[in-house]
């Protein structure tokens, strides 16, 4: 989960929100672009953290009693082993995206952590059969997850409260085209991102949230039942070129 602290309490966001933002970012990216495995694409792009079941999970807590935000976290094996057998069921497709994501997410933890390196071996097996399988190029493959990357990445810096002020810009991330591109809010209030890389020229996006006025947590038991029943808050943002 995404755990910002705000002058009301923390503001929770589960993972799975958080793909689903990423997906509305992608299926607003110019058409010329998209990969030719479009709907597959946004699929992988949405459920890329499908696996974090927060209601189902009892690592949520520090020791101190507050909520942990994902970015805490290290390299799980029984999380990727989940999430690694929902893409497959989908498609081989998803799941190659998926691996692939997987393996830039945890690359840095393989020196450190000797569960890491034969999981990320693995992995880059799967992804040459898949590839092979689906008479995919690389050159394709670099496009696709080079959009599912950069779209996780806005959705995080929105989710994240990163959004500068005054017109001050923020790079996302470099995109599937390997330009790097830049997001800053108009006097407006509306955001925008330069070069624009979507189709219509304005748009919305939304998130739901959760606001958690108690700070520290007895138990997991009482973070799960405030989370369950929090007011939902759908926050809003227009994006306009």
């Amino acid at each position: 989960m995404i755990v910002n602290y705000t002058e009301q309490g923390w503001e929770i966001i589960t993972q799975r929100a958080h793909g689903v933002l990423a997906a509305q970012v992608a299926i607003n990216w110019r058409v010329k672009d998209r990969p030719e495995r479009w709907t597959e694409t946004l699929i992988a792009i949405a459920d890329h953290d499908d696996a974090q079941t927060e209601l189902q999970d009892n690592d949520l807590l520090t020791p101190q009693g507050g909520p942990v935000n994902f970015a805490m976290k290290k390299f799980e094996p029984e999380h990727c082993s989940r999430l690694h057998d929902f893409s497959v069921s989908k498609s081989r497709y998803i799941a190659l995206l998926t691996s692939i994501h997987m393996c830039f997410l945890y690359e840095a933890e393989a020196e450190s952590n000797p569960l890491v390196k034969p999981f990320l071996l693995e992995q880059q097996k799967l992804q040459a059969k898949w590839t092979e399988e689906l008479k995919i190029t690389q050159t394709e493959i670099k496009k696709a997850y080079g959009l599912m990357e950069w779209c996780d990445a806005f959705s995080l810096l929105l989710a994240q409260h990163e959004v500068q002020p005054e017109s001050r810009v923020i790079e996302v991330s470099q995109g599937p085209d390997d330009q790097q591109y830049k997001l800053m809010r108009k006097p407006n209030g509306a955001l925008t991102v330069k070069p624009w890389p979507f189709q219509e020229k304005a748009f919305q996006l939304t998130l739901e949230t959760r606001m958690l006025s108690i700070i520290q947590f007895k138990g997991i038991n009482q973070f799960k039942k405030e989370l369950t029943e929090a007011d939902i808050i759908e926050k809003v943002w227009k994006l306009e070129k």
